[in-house]
């Protein structure tokens, strides 16, 4: 099972893309923890990322389709897995497909968790994030139980610094012309499949989980054949 995930910033993404990863038991992967765990590593692909991060450069395609491939190549990815973050480009999304083609594998589906923009300004603008255990909290609609301080272990509640709602419409801009376009991409052959997020998350799960089931049926019959 290879999934894509799609949405504006703050439509859910992240945690359909865990609940997922639970039922499943494939690696979410975000592209942006795989780029800060290949600079931490110091060494190969992580030396070239940093070269064009450290001096507040956009990564290069190429170069992102390759860290991700090397990702994708990892043990725990042979059964599937769920990708957060890439492709942002109709050119990353058609790359994708003809790296994956070599190996004959491709993306199965691709799901656009859907939100108004204004809902996504509304969630990111109040989202907040333990600095310690990284788990995510909603000022109005998932507060801590103790004002600033994590549930989960007691870490300090922060707000990253590009979730001002400023940056956030800034953001929604770039997703709207660079990203939005792959929707398209993945549509044009049947490959789409588009829930509304702006419900509770687990009736959005739900809606995500019927798509998953019929695609691991099919793959079953597939398999047996």
């Amino acid at each position: 099972m290879r999934l894509v995930l799609l949405g504006l910033p703050g439509a859910g993404k992240g945690t359909q893309g865990d609940m997922i990863s639970e039922k499943y038991g494939i690696p979410h992967i975000s592209t942006g923890n795989i780029f800060r765990d290949a600079v931490a590593s110091g060494v190969g692909l992580g030396r070239e990322v940093n070269s064009y991060i450290s001096k507040g450069e956009l990564i290069p395609d190429d170069l992102t389709l390759r860290v991700v491939q090397e990702r994708l190549n990892q043990p725990d990815c042979q059964r599937g897995w769920i990708l957060d973050g890439f492709p942002r480009t109709v050119l990353q999304a058609r790359e994708l497909d003809r790296s994956l083609a070599k190996s004959g594998l491709n993306v199965e589906m691709a799901c656009d968790v859907r939100v108004a923009q204004r809902e996504a300004i509304e969630r990111i603008s109040n989202r907040r994030i333990c600095s310690n255990c990284g788990a995510v909290y909603h000022l109005e609609q998932h507060r801590a139980e103790e004002k600033g301080t994590c549930d989960a272990c007691g870490g300090a509640l922060y707000r990253r610094t590009d979730d001002s709602e400023e940056t956030v419409r800034k953001r929604l801009d770039v997703y709207m012309r660079q990203t939005h376009p792959v929707l398209h991409y993945y549509a044009r052959d049947g490959r789409l499949y588009s829930i509304d997020g702006a419900r509770p998350i687990d009736v959005v799960f739900a809606d995500v989980d019927h798509y998953l089931q019929h695609l691991a049926e099919e793959l079953a019959v597939g398999e047996a054949q």
